[in-house]
């Protein structure tokens, strides 16, 4: 088997740095992210949480690249780390590098870094009622982004917050570019915040649980929605989420998370007919089937994800896991290489490999 880390092909034939925090051009094939052993850790009186342990992929112009776990896992995290808004204090990013077009985000100035968020680089956020502006009408913030970054007219710029409405569907936009977020429904509300993602034609779109807490009829057309938009802009998309049935459907690539680490990454279909950690294998095996004729108890994961910051020595499933051996609570694995784009982190898996 390889030890090779997903995303990490640069050799020093390929790549050099410059004054700027820029890499020169390398003749790839669209890559828009490239993310290298990112950590970012949260300092409390309990220790330290790492969030984010070293975490390493990349994203392609156009693809759709799921990262899924449990809730706590740090998914959010490193999404918000790609932006630069963790809070510090307690958070920080301690290493890694993010590698956006050629740009390394960690080394530029906060200014430049605005000049990223919402232009190049745009989010979802979880929450649309907490992420809008109670005080400003839904077309008014989504104008002013284009002000800001567009150098448009405040007309043009409100003739264009209402063709970004349409482009979502939201019903009577030009009327609804008048309301406020209270006055519109949670549905409503996640269509403005896409709108206003796609603003100014990000070449990375962060979607943080982008249909959490909304029935699934208004899920499927959102996601059918942000689909078509990326395939029609060419925008990368980061889908964050614990919905492993979102991610058959919309993803080509999947990452697997667990206490901060990614611990399986390959194709969607690779993942779901042949998974090898033992960790995805039961999160596969617990989602709900409509093709099971039989009456058979829902699997479960039994146990609870471990603190942050009181990981288990060794590999940090191994108090969840039944295939368990002694390597696994003495040592953490290697994210190794088996198959074509298909990489993985167990020690079980690597001893079967032999």
């Amino acid at each position: 088997m390889k030890n090779r880390m997903p995303g990490l092909r640069f050799s020093p034939k390929e790549s050099s740095r410059t004054k700027l925090g820029r890499e020169k051009p390398i003749n790839r094939k669209r890559r828009i992210l490239h993310v290298k052993d990112l950590k970012t850790y949260f300092y409390g009186t309990e220790g330290i949480t790492k969030a984010v342990d070293g975490i390493s992929y990349e994203i392609n112009e156009g693809e759709i690249v799921g990262l899924v776990g449990e809730s706590g896992c740090g998914k959010s995290v490193s999404g918000l780390s790609l932006l630069r808004l963790i809070p510090n204090p307690p958070g920080r990013i301690v290493g890694g590098e993010l590698i956006f077009e050629s740009v390394y985000l960690l080394r530029i100035s906060e200014k430049q870094m605005r000049a990223l968020r919402g232009n190049k680089i745009a989010m979802i956020f979880q929450e649309p009622m907490t992420s809008l502006n109670p005080s400003l009408t839904i077309g008014r913030q989504i104008s002013e982004a284009l002000e800001l970054h567009q150098n448009m007219s405040k007309k043009a710029a409100w003739r264009e917050s209402i063709r970004l409405l349409e482009l979502v569907r939201l019903p009577n936009a030009e009327q609804r570019a008048d309301d406020y977020p209270h006055q519109l429904s949670g549905g409503m509300r996640q269509r403005v915040m896409i709108a206003m993602a796609l603003s100014c034609k990000p070449r990375l779109l962060i979607a943080d649980e982008p249909t959490t807490a909304l029935d699934v009829t208004i899920q499927a057309q959102l996601l059918e929605e942000l689909k078509g938009l990326s395939t029609r802009f060419g925008t990368a998309v980061l889908l964050i989420t614990h919905n492993l049935g979102i991610i058959a459907r919309y993803a080509q690539r999947v990452n697997v998370m667990y206490a901060g680490r990614i611990v399986e990454a390959a194709k969607v279909e690779d993942l779901y007919t042949a998974p090898r950690h033992p960790y995805t294998i039961q999160l596969i095996a617990s989602v709900p089937r409509l093709d099971r004729s039989d009456r058979t108890k829902l699997s479960t994961i039994e146990g609870a994800p471990p603190p942050l910051f009181n990981l288990p020595k060794g590999c940090a499933f191994h108090p969840r896991c039944s295939y368990a051996i002694n390597k696994c609570r003495e040592e953490r694995p290697k994210f190794l290489s088996v198959g074509k784009d298909h990489y993985v982190a167990c020690w079980v898996d690597m001893e079967k490999g032999k």
